[in-house]
């Protein structure tokens, strides 16, 4: 059946619900709320992973050899809690350790963490797993993740770096990272890092060995980055590596500077400063694509997954040092672990084909949330990330009703309202917002997560009295 052009109807929909901007002449999944989703990995190659094929690249400043897969401890197992899974639920340590050995025997050596993920604990875990271990088969890298100001004094954010060494057990990080650079301005940097003295402190420990590569991660202010690298050209502060949001959607992102990585990377490649990649996959978003974007991608490369044309992209730029994934899942690690064994760089056609992807899928009305977890924990106990999920995956499954005349309204109303109370706990719902702010500075994509919010909940409750 022949799908129809957007309607007024819905356009004002989209404006009224606060998601998504013009999409006239695109045909949004809400116009099919029974058409399948198609998985990223239902069909990625399940032959043999190789244990000697993974690409490295060098790292000029210490001459460290990193495999081109990082392993991003963000997002790491967990055991089911009797309050289900996000709730009690305690990191799952014999599944990390697992994934570990299973990482380290397939060529992945760069190991990224922080003090605030998974709760705290990824630290704690990571250190477990990787101790097991030869010190020289692996590198760690944990960052400076001093958000609060109670941390801002020298003496609490040296706090933080020593009980990194002790959670990672080791005595020296190999590449230590200023955490999320951007949020806040030029003010909130000198904050956390240059006027209590920080800085001079890490750059000491570099002289002393403690910490091997100094670098920063970036979301945010564009005026930050360029500050950040104005200091490198200026000699006041040498960045051994950058860490960026690079993939083939924010690779020529109109909104700016912040988020195009073409930029970002063109910076750090013209000064010679490796760079790593986050959120290759946004999120996951890259990996669960609309049918027909997916369908397109599939029909060139039939026997590979959805993730490995983000990671192949993610990959082909030489500066690359390495690509992180938070993978919880084995067949995540093993399809990932595919596609760098060896990387096949994006050929010209290929990179134009995920240019017109990333286009199209600029116009559906989904949240740019990728699950970071920067903005929890909500004051007034929100799961902010879950809600977006939520939201997210009924437009590209098709159960976001266009109005009560759409004649699958029922069936995208039911699944709307019954996947939303399994997804997110009632106590947890968005109708619990307060409107605080509280997390808008610390949000890397600069979402407007309040309005977002009450705007679900207002589409929400008038799913509820049908109106």
């Amino acid at each position: 059946m022949e799908r129809k052009k957007i309607s007024i109807d819905r356009r004002e929909f989209i404006k009224r619900l606060g998601i998504g901007g013009a999409v006239a002449g695109v045909t949004l999944a809400g116009c099919k709320p029974a058409a399948k989703k198609i998985a990223g990995d239902t069909t990625a190659d399940v032959t043999e992973v190789p244990t000697d094929k993974m690409t490295y690249r060098v790292n000029h400043n210490t001459g460290d050899t990193v495999s081109l897969l990082g392993y991003g401890m963000m997002r790491l197992p967990e055991t089911r809690g009797a309050g289900g899974r996000g709730a009690d639920s305690e990191l799952d340590q014999e599944a990390i350790n697992e994934l570990v050995d299973y990482a380290l025997a397939h060529g992945v050596n760069y190991f990224d963490t922080s003090p605030m993920y998974c709760k705290g604990k990824s630290e704690e875990a990571t250190g477990i797993a990787l101790s097991r271990h030869p010190r020289d088969s692996y590198y760690i890298a944990t960052k400076l993740s001093n958000f609060a100001p109670s941390t801002w004094p020298l003496k609490e954010s040296i706090k933080m770096f020593e009980t990194s060494l002790k959670l990672l057990r080791t005595d020296y990080i190999d590449y230590l990272l200023l955490h999320a650079v951007g949020g806040g301005g030029i003010p909130t940097l000198n904050d956390r890092f240059i006027d209590n003295g920080l800085l001079e402190y890490l750059k000491e420990q570099r002289r002393n060995g403690r910490i091997r590569n100094l670098g920063f991660s970036f979301h945010g202010d564009v005026e930050v980055y360029d500050h950040l690298l104005a200091m490198h050209d200026a000699g006041d502060v040498h960045w051994d590596f950058v860490q960026i949001q690079h993939n083939y959607v924010d690779w020529l992102n109109k909104e700016g500077n912040a988020k195009r990585s073409e930029y970002l990377y063109g910076e750090l490649e013209k000064r010679s400063i490796p760079a790593v990649v986050m959120e290759p996959l946004l999120g996951g978003r890259l990996s669960h694509l609309p049918d027909h974007l997916a369908n397109t991608l599939r029909e060139r490369r039939p026997s590979q997954s959805l993730a490995s044309w983000a990671f192949r992209f993610a990959g082909t730029h030489p500066g690359i040092l390495t690509v992180l994934s938070g993978m919880t899942y084995m067949e995540h690690l093993q399809d990932n672990v595919r596609t760098y064994s060896p990387l096949e760089p994006c050929n010209d056609d290929e990179i134009e084909l995920l240019n017109h992807t990333a286009a199209l899928l600029d116009r559906y009305p989904l949240i740019p949330c990728t699950k970071c977890q920067y903005c929890m924990p909500c004051p007034y106990g929100l799961n902010i990330p879950a809600i977006f999920e939520h939201y997210n995956k009924c437009v590209n499954e098709g159960n976001v009703a266009e109005s009560v005349n759409d004649p699958n309204y029922a069936e995208a109303r039911r699944a709307f309202l019954i996947g939303y109370d399994r997804a997110v706990p009632k106590l947890r719902q968005a109708s619990h917002c307060t409107g605080c702010g509280e997390c808008l500075s610390h949000c890397p994509q600069s979402i407007k997560i309040p309005a977002k919010l009450q705007s679900i909940d207002r589409y929400v409750e008038e799913l509820k009295q049908n109106v």
